[in-house]
């Protein structure tokens, strides 16, 4: 083996350097292996955008966020956006070019550092013949192939920051803060941000919510004196009966926007005043966690001894502390969600923390 790439799909997390770096040091070092970088994910596939990492460009980046080779999460080679001279985008398969760059650059395999897309699109790769090898990425933590992916303690403990601020100008003012953080279809971030940082009701889009419980539980604090709550909801979250909130921005739907609509509900049926603070992409930035350089890390010195080994179309995966790996094909088959019954769920209820709904 003389030559791998690698590239970062998708959004970007803290963590993304570290991998990068395990990746290039450990080829370099143990087994002499050239590292080629893609920019910004598959575009640089399409586009034949890539160069030759050195040792120098992988000094002193382990504790940086984001990622030096640029992300995105919109370029699909096959089905890739391009712009006509009339202005107009219109879509078409550049998956032949992108093997064509792969095969220019005289790889014998290519690492994918992605979540769920990122890594579909890379078992679709594999498919058409290119040996791939992935590492999870998400702060969502929703692969389910793996007990937990890089990025997400980082951004837990952003979100877990925001809450014990929002605490301290919620009691100030006896007013329902509610912190709207990320989480499309699982809500991993609220769940541990919310436990870590003593939040009243979490809302989690596995269990849809009933307003009424939620003023059920604000009002029994009142009782005991207690004349703030903390909410903490994931931005997939949506009440029994109703869909997910989502914003237009230049013409293109993103979902956000259930902390200010919960917030302002919460105002107007119990006359206590309500402020919204929406996390965003807070929680993708800074500098990753000991946890998350330390995974990161292992993630990155697996992927090549398995591109080493011949075990192509696996994906390296944190199972009951160890290091494994899985195929592909299993590690996107489907997300992971929260089990309302599992034991933190269960614990969270034990302390007196709402989910918003009967339980």
């Amino acid at each position: 083996m003389r030559r791998l790439g690698i590239l970062t799909g998708g959004g970007d997390c803290p963590g993304l350097n570290a991998v990068i770096r395990a990746v290039a040091k450990s080829a370099f070092y143990r087994h002499d292996i050239e590292i080629v970088g893609f920019n910004n994910g598959f575009k640089g596939l399409v586009e034949n955008e890539a160069w030759l990492i050195g040792e120098e460009d992988v000094s002193g980046i382990l504790h940086r966020g984001g990622t030096i080779l640029g992300t995105t999460n919109r370029d699909n080679p096959f089905h890739y956006r391009v712009t006509g001279p009339d202005g107009n985008p219109s879509y078409e398969d550049r998956s032949a070019d992108a093997l064509r760059h792969l095969n220019e650059w005289d790889l014998d395999g290519l690492i994918v550092i992605g979540g769920d897309g990122s890594l579909t699109l890379a078992l679709r790769f594999s498919k058409i013949g290119v040996p791939v090898i992935g590492i999870p990425k998400t702060i969502d933590n929703d692969l389910s192939a793996t007990d937990v992916t890089f990025g997400f303690d980082t951004a837990a403990a952003t979100a877990t920051e925001a809450i014990d601020r929002l605490h301290t100008t919620a009691e100030s003012h006896h007013r329902i803060m509610v912190l709207e953080v990320m989480g499309r279809n699982a809500g991993w971030i609220a769940l541990q941000a919310g436990m870590a940082g003593g939040g009243d009701i979490i809302l989690i889009p596995e269990l849809p919510f009933d307003y009424e419980v939620i003023i059920e539980k604000i009002m029994q604090r009142r009782a005991r004196g207690k004349k703030f709550s903390i909410v903490v909801a994931a931005e997939g979250v949506f009440p029994e009966g109703g869909s997910q909130v989502y914003q237009l921005a230049g013409g293109t739907k993103r979902l956000g926007g259930i902390g200010q609509v919960v917030a302002a509900e919460l105002e107007k049926r119990t006359g206590m005043e309500s402020r919204a603070t929406v996390l965003g992409h807070l929680q993708r930035g800074g500098t990753p966690t000991v946890f998350d350089r330390v995974l990161a890390t292992r993630f990155g010195a697996a992927a090549v001894e398995l591109a080493r080994a011949g075990r192509w179309n696996e994906m390296v995966c944190l199972q009951g502390g160890m290091i494994k790996s899985v195929s592909l094909a299993d590690a996107v088959a489907q997300i992971k969600r929260i089990d309302p019954g599992c034991e933190q769920v269960q614990a969270a209820l034990a302390v007196g923390t709402s989910f918003g709904r009967k339980l």
